[in-house]
């Protein structure tokens, strides 16, 4: 963070305006901006939870903007440049880009679809030497802050708020409450040191050999993530969900 090399720029990736200003900025601070740009690491997320019948369309599309489109349009911005450079495109999902759960499709919608570009950007850029990885991390929601209580009130009283009517009526108010506590505990889980993701991302970055896809999470998760993703659907669902 001291480097007198690093240089920051505020950006909202779900503009094409500031993404492109972004990379004229980039090809401005390139010693040779023939030779390209070795690295973009695409990071900007957002989340949410709620039931899908609890959940706006308005609330899909915002969460898929930033996380998915975001991921997209940053990428193929900056494209040229890695290209050039036969660099590394980084992108981080989640493992819920990988396993499902309740209340979470918005957030598990566009991770899914991450690992999708991500996997049909490395087939592409394989014969150009462009290397792409993903890396999905756990739970760091205590170290991100993704959730606090307040946030999650919030969101929680416009979601009950903007229900239909039927909705509101079939489901009760009992159990839209007891779905919203159990969010709340959510808030301090997961792990507080993000250092497995950082040493993720600069391997992704820096080996002559990245992988593939890393999974920096617990070892309960990754266990979790094999079981899902690995066994049919039947026997996962009657471990974990059912």
């Amino acid at each position: 963070m001291n480097s007198d090399r690093m240089k920051t720029i505020q950006l909202n990736v779900v503009k094409d305006e500031e993404v492109n200003r972004a990379v004229e900025i980039i090809k401005e601070n390139l010693k040779d901006a023939q030779k390209g740009l070795w690295g973009v690491v695409n990071n900007a997320g957002i989340s949410t939870f709620g039931e899908v019948e609890f959940t706006s369309m308005e609330t899909y599309k915002e969460v898929a903007e930033v996380n998915l489109w975001g991921t997209v349009r940053t990428t193929k911005a900056c494209l040229p440049l890695i290209r050039r450079a036969k660099g590394r495109v980084v992108n981080i999902s989640s493992m819920m880009g990988r396993m499902a759960n309740t209340a979470r499709s918005p957030y598990c919608i566009t991770k899914f679809g991450v690992e999708a570009f991500s996997d049909c950007l490395r087939y592409e850029m394989h014969p150009l030497g462009v290397k792409v990885s993903v890396i999905e991390p756990g739970n760091f929601i205590a170290a991100t802050s993704l959730y606090s209580q307040g946030k999650i009130k919030e969101i929680a009283e416009k979601m009950w708020n903007d229900l239909p009517e039927t909705v509101k009526k079939d489901y009760g108010r009992k159990y839209f409450d007891d779905k919203i506590a159990k969010m709340h505990t959510y808030c301090n889980s997961g792990s507080t040191d993000t250092s497995s993701v950082i040493n993720a991302i600069t391997h992704a970055l820096t080996a002559p050999t990245p992988y593939t896809r890393y999974h920096p999470m617990d070892y309960y998760w990754w266990i979790r993530m094999q079981i899902m993703t690995h066994l049919p659907g039947a026997i996962s669902d009657r471990i974990y969900i059912f």
